[in-house]
Parts: structure tokens; C-alpha cells; sequence
């Protein structure tokens, strides 16, 4: 499962996978040697990495976080894939305009609008199938469809252009 781990002002891809009871750790491309055992059911870990044990403390709920390790107390933002598109697609509304990038690999099914339609904050542009559900993907805010990068039936990555839109003068 992939989530975005933002710290400050700065975000993390973390990618996690179960593999045969182990647990395999991503953190921006980078693979991580890391083990960890959970002490209580209160948030209390030990985390094992390169040799070295660290006791950590986990409080909060599934999107905030504050983490306390060696003394040092980090706040945490968690998205996951679908949060993150959401919120970075929010973020570009602010911005009138802008090209909308898919989040994970996926399949087109359906473009929802044309070029040249003025499309309003939320409207459907096109359904992206991803992890065998259909996602809507949706404007950030008022503007025009400059252009599809993409069409119906295409297999696209996580980062491609699917649309570009104008804002509205």
C-alpha cells in the first residue's frame, strides 16, 4: 500500500508491502532495512534498523499522527492513494487551471467531458479504473478542457498527464 507521509513541509512516498510475514519498507524510492514489534496495544514500538533498536511512541488517529522517538516529537499527515489525489487536486483549484496527473497506474474507461467544455469545481472528467475500482476524477476548480492526454481503454502510470485544463478568465 502506498502513503504519503508529509513531515513540515515535506512529503514522503512510503511504500509498504507483506511479503511471506515481512514487512517491506519504501521511503521515496529508497528500500529501507527496517523491523518493527509492537510493545503494548497503547502505540508503543521498537523499530529495528541497520543494526541499531529504537523505542518509539505512536499516538493519534489514521490521518494524525505525532511520533515520539529518542526524545523528539514528529506531527504527522498520512494520506493514502486516493486521499492524496483528492487533496493534491483541492490544492490545484486554488491555482484556476493546471494539467491533472493520475496518482497510481491505472485504466481509462471513460472521458466524461470534451475539449473546449467549461467544466465547474467537482464536475467528472474522466473514470480512471485503478486497483479494480472505477475512480472519478474530477476538476479542482472552474476552467476549460484544454486537452485529454489520454483516451478510453489506455493503461496509464502513476504520474502521467491525463488532463489539461485552462482557467477561466
Amino acid at each position: 500500500m502506498k502513503y504519503f507521509i508529509t513531515i513540515g513541509d515535506r512529503v514522503h512516498e512510503v511504500d509498504l508491502v507483506r511479503r511471506l510475514g515481512e514487512l517491506i519498507v519504501t521511503v521515496n524510492g529508497e528500500s529501507l532495512d527496517l523491523n518493527y514489534s509492537e510493545v503494548d496495544r497503547h502505540g508503543q514500538v521498537t523499530l529495528q534498523h541497520d543494526g541499531r533498536s529504537f523505542g518509539a511512541s505512536i499516538e493519534g488517529t489514521d490521518s494524525e499522527v505525532s511520533v515520539t522517538l529518542a526524545g523528539h516529537s514528529y506531527q504527522m499527515q498520512i494520506e493514502d492513494e486516493r486521499e492524496h489525489a483528492a487533496h493534491v487536486a483541492e490544492r490545484a483549484a486554488s491555482k484556476g487551471g493546471g494539467t491533472l496527473m493520475a496518482v497510481m497506474p491505472g485504466v481509462v474507461v471513460e472521458t466524461l467531458a470534451a475539449v473546449g467544455d467549461e467544466v465547474g469545481e467537482g464536475q467528472p472528467l474522466l473514470i480512471l479504473e485503478a486497483m479494480k475500482m472505477q475512480n472519478e476524477i474530477l476538476a479542482p476548480g472552474p476552467g476549460i478542457v484544454a486537452r485529454f492526454h489520454v483516451e478510453p481503454g489506455q493503461a496509464v502510470a502513476a504520474g502521467e498527464k491525463l488532463v489539461e485544463l485552462k482557467g477561466l478568465e
